[in-house]
C-alpha cells in the first residue's frame, strides 16, 4: 500500500497467540506494507519480546515487512542483538527493519539488565556501529568505550546487504542528530507535523555535517490513531486507553497528538503529515485490543485508500 510515497505499516497492542497471528495474516491480505511491534524488557504492562515476536510472523506471512519500532539496543549486549537479527532477516527472507531507540522512560528495566541509566545514548549509537560491523565483515574486529573484540564473525548474515535498514527512534536533539549521523530512517512519535518538519531540517543537517547523502532516508510516524463516528467519542476511546498505556494522563494530548475521527479527520490528519516530510506512517490502532481488529479494517478500508488518491 503506497500513497504516491505513503506507506503503511500497523504497529499492534499483546493479544493471546493465536489471536496475534490471526491479525498479522490479515494485515498482509490487507495489503499493508509492514507489521510492528515495540520493544520493553519490564513495563507498564505486558509485552512479548520483540525479535522473539517477529519470529513468529515469519511462517505466516510472505510480504509484509517485520519491524521494530522501537527495540531498546542499550539493554542488550550488542553482539546478541546483531545475532538474533541476522537470524531474523535469513529466516525472513530479508525482511527485518530495525528500528532502534535509547528508551529510558522506565528507569527500572535498565536496572533490571544492569546497564547505567545514564550511559544509555552513548552505547545505543556505539551499539548501532557494532551491530551494522558484525552484520557485514568476516572476521570482524572494533574499538569502542563499551565493546572491543578482534577478528570474529557473526554467521550467517543477514540477507539484506550491507545489513538490513537501521531507523532511529525519538524526538530529542540527540536521537534527531543520531538519525541524520547513522541512521537509514526516522521514526517519530508524539510529535506535531510543525515540529516533524523542524526535526527532519535537523536531521539533514547533522547527516550533511557527517558527510552523508539521505538517499533513500525513511521519515516515518508512529501514528496513534482511533477511528470512530466523530471525533468526540474516539478521543474518548484513544485518551483512555494511552493513559493506561503509558500511566500518564494522554486526555490533555489529544488534540496536539491523536489522529482521531471519523475516516475523513484521520485523512486529513495524516495528510498534515505527508506535508512535514512523513513517507512512512505505522498506524498503531488505540483503543480496547477488542476493537483492534475492527480499526485495522476500517484503516485500510476508509483511510488508507483515500490517502492513496493523494
Amino acid at each position: 500500500m503506497s500513497a504516491g510515497t505513503l506507506r503503511f505499516g500497523v504497529q499492534l497492542s499483546l493479544k493471546p497467540p493465536h489471536e496475534q497471528f490471526d491479525l498479522v495474516r490479515r494485515i498482509e491480505a490487507l495489503g499493508f506494507d509492514s507489521v510492528w511491534s515495540g520493544d520493553h524488557v519490564s513495563f507498564h504492562n505486558p509485552m512479548y519480546e520483540s525479535l522473539t515476536l517477529l519470529a513468529g510472523y515469519v511462517p505466516i506471512t510472505s510480504r509484509l515487512r517485520l519491524g521494530t519500532a522501537v527495540y531498546l539496543l542499550a539493554l542488550r549486549p550488542p553482539a546478541i542483538a546483531a545475532k538474533i537479527t541476522s537470524t531474523l532477516d535469513v529466516l525472513s527472507g530479508g525482511r527485518l527493519i530495525f528500528g532502534v531507540g535509547v528508551g529510558g522512560e522506565n528507569p527500572k528495566e535498565f536496572e533490571l539488565c544492569g546497564v547505567p541509566h545514564a550511559e544509555r545514548g552513548a552505547r545505543v549509537s556505539e551499539a548501532i556501529d557494532v551491530v551494522r560491523t558484525l552484520w557485514r565483515d568476516t572476521p570482524a574486529t572494533f574499538k569502542g568505550r563499551f565493546t572491543n573484540f578482534e577478528g570474529v564473525s557473526i554467521d550467517p548474515k543477514p540477507v539484506q546487504k550491507p545489513g538490513p535498514p537501521i531507523w532511529i527512534g525519538g524526538r530529542s536533539d540527540a536521537a534527531l542528530a543520531r538519525a541524520g549521523r547513522q541512521g537509514d530512517g526516522w521514526v517519530s512519535y508524539v510529535v506535531q507535523p510543525e515540529r516533524y518538519a523542524q526535526s527532519l531540517d535537523k536531521i539533514r543537517s547533522a547527516a550533511a555535517a557527517a558527510g552523508r547523502k539521505l538517499e533513500g532516508f525513511a521519515a516515518a510516524h508512529l501514528a496513534f490513531v482511533t477511528v470512530g463516528r466523530d471525533y468526540e467519542s474516539a478521543k474518548a476511546v484513544w485518551a483512555e486507553a494511552l493513559t493506561k498505556r503509558y500511566a500518564q494522563n494522554f486526555e490533555p494530548l489529544a488534540r496536539k497528538y491523536g489522529i482521531i475521527g471519523t475516516p475523513e479527520q484521520c485523512v486529513e490528519a495524516i495528510e498534515r503529515f505527508r506535508a512535514a516530510g512523513c513517507n512512512y506512517v505505522i498506524l498503531n490502532p488505540i483503543g480496547p485490543a477488542t476493537q483492534e481488529r475492527e480499526q485495522v479494517e476500517r484503516l485500510a478500508a476508509e483511510v488508507v485508500p483515500r490517502l492513496a488518491r493523494g
